[in-house]
C-alpha cells in the first residue's frame, strides 16, 4: 500500500467520523427529553431510601411522578407529611394532611401459646416453608413462622422475631409494605399509627381447629360482632377483623372476647 492510499484511508475515516458527530449532536439536540426543573428540588427534598413503598422504582421515579401530576405530592410513606409539606411548597400547591400508617402482624401465637406438629430443621426462610408438611411445624397453618423473611426486608430495622412471632416497632415503622410482599402467610397488613384496638389472628380455620392449635387464637365465635356498639366488627373467614374508621375505642369487645385476642395497640 502506497502513502497516497494511506491518507485517502485516513481521510475516509476522519470525514465518516466527523459526520457520525454531528449526526449525533443533531440528533441529541432534536430528541432531546425536556425535564421539569422542579424534578431535581423534589429529589432533594425525598428521604432517599429508595425502598419503593411509594409504588414507583425508587425516589427518582416518585419525583418524576409528582411533577407530571401523576403521584400526590404526599405519596411518600417514610418522609410522611413534613416531606410532603416539602414538596408541596417546591409545586406551588397545599398537601391534603395523610394519615400515618405502619405495619401490623396479625398473630399472637408465640412459642408458649402456639402448639407445633414437629421440630423444623432447614432453610430459615418463611417462604420456603410452603413447601415442608402443612406449610410450617406450627400447628396453626395460618401463623406467623417466625423465621423472619420479613425481618430481612425490611430497610428499617423496624420489625424482630420476639419468641417465634414477628413484631413491629411502630416508631420506626415507615410503612414501606416491605414486610408485607415478604409475608407469605399475609398476616401483615398496614394500619393506621393512632389504631385503638386490634385482632391479633388471622387464622381461617373453625373455631375447634384453631383451639387446638393456639391458646388465643381467633376462633370465630362473634362474640365481638354483637357487642359492638359501632358495628365495627365483622367475621371474615373465621376470623374478627375491625374496620378501623369505625372503631371509637370503647373496648367492649376487647373485655367480652373470651380468648383476649383482641388487643389495644396505643
Amino acid at each position: 500500500m502506497n502513502f497516497t492510499g494511506i491518507l485517502i484511508a485516513a481521510g475516509i475515516v476522519a470525514a465518516v467520523g466527523i459526520f457520525v458527530g454531528i449526526f449525533l449532536g443533531i440528533a441529541g439536540i432534536a430528541f432531546k427529553v425536556k425535564t421539569d426543573p422542579r424534578e431535581e428540588q423534589v429529589l432533594s427534598a425525598l428521604p432517599g431510601n429508595n425502598c419503593g413503598g411509594c409504588g414507583y422504582p425508587g425516589c427518582s421515579g416518585l419525583a418524576s411522578a409528582i411533577c407530571k401530576g401523576e403521584a400526590p405530592v404526599n405519596a411518600c410513606p417514610v418522609g410522611g407529611d413534613p416531606v410532603g409539606r416539602k414538596i408541596a411548597e417546591i409545586m406551588g400547591v397545599e398537601a391534603a394532611e395523610s394519615e400515618k400508617l405502619v405495619a401490623y402482624v396479625a398473630c399472637k401465637g408465640d412459642c408458649e401459646k402456639a402448639g407445633v406438629d414437629y421440630e423444623y430443621v432447614g432453610a430459615e426462610d418463611c417462604r420456603m416453608l410452603e413447601f415442608v408438611p402443612n406449610g410450617g411445624p406450627k400447628k396453626c397453618n395460618n401463623g406467623c413462622l417466625g423465621f423472619g423473611s420479613c425481618v430481612k426486608a425490611c430497610p428499617f430495622d423496624a420489625i424482630h422475631v420476639i419468641n417465634g412471632v414477628a413484631v413491629v416497632d411502630k416508631e420506626k415503622c415507615k410503612a414501606c409494605g416491605k414486610c408485607v410482599a415478604a409475608c407469605p402467610k399475609n398476616l401483615i397488613s398496614l394500619i393506621p399509627y393512632k389504631s385503638k384496638f386490634v385482632v391479633g389472628c388471622s387464622s381461617k380455620d373453625k373455631g375447634p381447629v384453631t383451639m387446638k392449635a393456639c391458646s388465643v387464637g381467633c376462633i370465630g365465635c362473634g362474640i365481638c360482632v354483637k357487642n359492638c356498639p359501632k358495628g365495627a366488627i365483622t367475621l371474615v373467614d373465621n376470623h374478627a377483623v375491625i374496620n378501623q374508621e369505625k372503631c371509637v375505642g370503647c373496648g367492649i369487645c376487647a373485655t367480652k372476647c373470651p380468648k383476649k385476642i383482641i388487643i389495644k395497640e396505643n
